[in-house]
């Protein structure tokens, strides 16, 4: 049997690699190194061939456009705000919310001409958003907690990544409209698709295997 070519795959810490982590072990790509991790950040599965990587958001699609990363597990949001090179493959069905523009309870953000300022941490992902409703903005790029800056008075809304609204509650905010629906995705780095593709698409077929079977278990 001729060698299977190492994968290394880049998972985002926190919630999303503790999902992706739950759904690998499922589909039968043991990554059980990752359960007891210290502060290790590279685990080496030999049997399968494959290695994991954890890093933050931002720096999957890093390693994945340079190259040293085959596969990563990332949020739509980042893959909507940072324009790299890559193929997405898969939608994982896990860390479901959405983008929306949010504010002030009692204001009629559409109301009046003049050009609203919008708070987020994802200006690319809000100006693409304004510019294809027509709206006159001006973005404010904040780190922290956006929420704050419609209640100081800084914008007159934000756009920020929404689950349950408890947070825009318990705050007197409110959304205003939903901009899309974003998830955990799979993707891969544009050449190794091509260099080691029967062990990217063996991955592939496995985890979208457990995907549906998870979603048939949910309709049921």
């Amino acid at each position: 049997m001729e060698n299977k070519k190492t994968v290394r795959i880049a998972l985002t810490k926190g919630r999303i690699e503790e999902s992706a982590i739950d759904i690998f072990q499922a589909a039968g790509i043991d990554c059980s190194q990752l359960l007891n991790k210290g502060r290790k950040l590279i685990f080496r599965n030999e049997d399968c061939n494959i290695e994991f990587v954890l890093v933050k958001a931002a720096d999957v699609l890093t390693y994945i456009e340079h190259g040293v990363v085959d596969i990563g597990i990332v949020g739509k949001d980042t893959l909507m705000e940072q324009n790299k090179k890559f193929y997405e493959v898969l939608d994982l069905r896990f860390g479901c919310c959405k983008f929306s523009v949010a504010g002030p309870k009692n204001s009629n953000f559409y109301q009046g001409y003049n050009k609203k300022k919008i708070a987020t941490k994802y200006p690319n992902v809000a100006r693409d958003y304004f510019r294809k409703t027509g709206q006159d903005v001006e973005i404010i790029k904040i780190e922290g907690s956006v929420e704050l800056a419609p209640i100081l008075g800084l914008v007159d809304a934000i756009v920020d990544i929404v689950e349950t609204g408890s947070t825009l509650k318990e705050n007197g905010l409110t959304v205003y409209e939903d901009i899309c629906s974003i998830s955990a995705r799979m993707i891969v780095n544009v050449a190794s698709i091509k260099m080691k593709k029967d062990e990217i698409e063996e991955i592939i077929e496995k985890v979208q295997r457990e995907v549906k079977r998870r979603e048939e278990i949910t309709e049921d």
